[in-house]
């Protein structure tokens, strides 16, 4: 069973933990992981990308000249896509992008990608984190006293609006919850910090 520091906001020891080796401990799928992530940035697409074809762009009622005679080739409409200003042919419309993707699936990616983390040091326990006014400082403290730099990724328990909006000022830093935690968010930042509670919530959620 993987154990890990925990760690205080002044960036001092105070205990170790034991992780759930089933969400922590696990071999990364990277298939699985590619898959998933592919998945949401299809999602995240809203689709609504248009082009008008020759049926809808305006003008175009009136042969432009005669069939013969002109020494200039055959045309039957101004709209037509050769045309300035004609219709596109092959463009894009309107479509959905969104698919779904298996539940085991999903749950696999995160605990993969949690796993990443911890083999690779990039995972911080803290005993807690919990403000009593929102206040940037408090957490730019926080982070430098644990010597996180660069992205890094809040995750906590429930929502705390004094964390919150002390952290969403903070280039390179985002809070989530265990709830709404993703594949990309997970990827993109490299440091991934949680709490006591937020470990003992993901055990619940995905043990």
């Amino acid at each position: 069973m993987p154990t890990i520091d925990v760690y205080n906001l002044e960036g001092k020891k105070v205990s170790t933990v034991d992780l759930n080796e089933e969400i922590f401990g696990i071999e990364p799928n990277e298939n699985i992981v590619h898959s998933v992530l592919a998945n949401y940035l299809a999602n995240q697409r809203q689709g609504t990308q248009s082009t008008k074809t020759r049926a809808e762009v305006r003008g175009g009622g009136k042969k432009p000249w005669r069939q013969k005679g002109t020494g200039r080739a055959r045309q039957g409409s101004i709209r037509a896509p050769q045309w300035i200003k004609g219709g596109i042919a092959l463009g894009p419309k309107p479509r959905k992008y969104n698919y779904r993707v298996n539940k085991k699936e999903k749950r696999l990616a995160v605990k993969s990608i949690l796993s990443s983390k911890l083999s690779e040091n990039n995972l911080v326990v803290l005993d807690k984190i919990d403000f009593k006014e929102i206040k940037t400082k408090q957490m730019v403290n926080a982070l430098a006293s644990n010597k996180i730099e660069g992205k890094a990724l809040v995750m906590i328990a429930e929502k705390n609006e004094n964390v919150e909006k002390s952290t969403r000022n903070i280039n390179d830093v985002k809070i989530t919850l265990v709830n709404t935690i993703n594949v990309y968010d997970l990827l993109k930042y490299n440091k991934l910090i949680v709490t006591l509670d937020t470990v003992k919530k993901l055990e619940e959620v995905y043990a």
